[in-house]
């Protein structure tokens, strides 16, 4: 079971969401909040797998709530959901510390799909999302960093959302080759984790 802590200060939004939540038999809403404050409160008392954050609230905005969340609970995933922000607002909640950055519009099955992918500790950025990151990134990417073919070929698997299990499968790798081919391009782009390792990738215009 994965429990969820919804964080969204549109009442109506926040009840759909809870609604879709818990209509899936592998997906508990602990509970659901309206602001930022709470959102932060209410995580680092239950504890919940995955945060639902909505990325503009009161009080505190999801991607501060994020960023302490992730501080003081770093074992709570935080999935941003939210209407079409600027490319800089993005960026901010990520490197905040979500592990994923979904559209309000997105069809229903891509958020629930996010929810588990990120709980299963992968990565989850909407197509439009990674695609507008692509687009502002190659415009001003930094010297390359040089990651071989093959450490490029699992990072763009991990960015499409696939699991080092699934990567390995794609590419006919061992799980333990593709970790190894992860843990060097996480030394090589100076990150520690699969998020920001695709965002930095994308930020240098390799993905």
């Amino acid at each position: 079971m994965i429990r969820v802590l919804v964080a969204d200060d549109h009442p109506i939004v926040r009840a759909g969401l809870v609604g879709l939540l818990e209509a899936e038999a592998d997906l508990e809403v602990v509970d659901a909040v309206g602001d930022g404050e709470a959102a932060v409160a209410r995580a680092l008392a239950l504890r919940p797998d995955v945060v639902l954050m909505d990325l503009r609230m009161p009080r505190l905005d999801g991607a501060a709530a994020t960023a302490r969340i992730r501080a003081d609970a770093p074992e709570v995933r935080v999935v941003v959901l939210t209407t079409y922000e600027s490319d800089d607002a993005i960026l901010e909640a990520i490197e905040a510390g979500a592990s994923g950055y979904l559209l309000k519009a997105a069809p229903e099955r891509e958020l629930l799909a996010g929810i588990r992918s990120v709980a299963g500790g992968e990565v989850a950025l909407a197509p439009r999302v990674a695609a507008m990151l692509v687009q502002r990134m190659s415009g001003s990417a930094e010297p390359a960093v040089a990651l071989s073919p093959r450490e490029l070929e699992v990072l763009r698997l991990v960015a499409d959302g696939l699991s080092n299990r699934g990567v390995g499968e794609r590419l006919h790798l061992a799980e333990s080759t593709v970790k190894t081919h992860l843990l060097h391009a996480f030394a090589k782009l100076g990150v520690d984790d699969r998020t920001r390792a695709v965002t930095r990738a994308m930020e240098l215009g390799l993905l």
